[in-house]
């Protein structure tokens, strides 16, 4: 099997060495750009297993270098950012990226967080979908989760919840990200309202053993979706 070759784009030479450090002693190959525009000019012709991709950048910023690659090929990409501000974060994520850290971070966490996003990335296809579609699937035009073979009926905000939840696991989900992504007129709900519904998601959602919950609360940041193991 070939090694995972990572695209280290940031514009600070000392953290790109100490992230290229890090990834090469886990057995990653790596190469490093320090401007926006020389990875875009480089990624055009080549496609690496994972970006590690700076936020502000010259030449180029991180956004648009990450919205021009997803046209191109769905590349998994690691935001690296120190703009702290959700907005940033969010826009990130909704233009392709699979996860973010914040500077400073800490470079074992962030291998961790390579090494997640490539198992998600790299597993078989075939034998992965066979295998989560037999757990839980969604089913949009019945507003219903089929869950270990059991069809269960949701409610349309039920639904939607779930599918933000659903379409990225291991991800975690602000409250606020879900009022302005669920919620039609977020002005009239609260986060308690986003925790009501999550209530009520768990009480439907009963794996056969009544012990595994599909939706996880991470206390002071949101909640999250972990499928059940196979």
């Amino acid at each position: 099997m070939t090694t995972p070759l990572i695209c280290i784009v940031e514009d600070e030479p000392e953290l790109a060495q100490l992230v290229d450090d890090y990834l090469s002693a886990s057995g990653y190959r790596t190469l490093q750009f320090h401007r926006g525009d020389d990875a875009e000019a480089w990624l055009r012709g080549h496609e690496p297993a994972l970006i590690l991709l700076d936020l502000m950048l010259p030449g180029m910023d991180g956004l648009q270098l990450c919205k021009n690659q997803q046209a191109r090929s769905p590349v998994p990409i690691i935001m690296m950012t120190a703009k702290v501000e959700e907005i940033d974060r969010l826009l990130g994520l909704e233009l392709g990226a699979d996860d973010y850290v914040c500077k400073p971070f800490s470079p074992r966490e962030l291998v961790a967080r390579v090494k997640a996003v490539l198992r998600r990335s790299q597993s078989d296809p075939a034998s992965s979908a066979g295998e989560e579609v037999a757990a839980v699937s969604l089913d949009e035009q019945a507003l219903s989760v089929t869950l270990f073979g059991e069809v269960i009926g949701l409610t349309t905000i039920e639904f939607r919840l779930f599918s933000l939840l659903f379409s990225h696991p291991g991800r975690i989900f602000s409250r606020q990200y879900i009022l302005d992504n669920i919620y039609q007129d977020y002005r009239v709900v609260s986060d308690r309202t986003v925790d009501s519904h999550i209530k009520k998601l768990r009480k439907k959602l009963v794996t056969p053993d009544e012990q595994l919950d599909l939706i996880h609360s991470v206390y002071g940041s949101g909640y999250k979706y972990e499928a059940p193991p196979r």
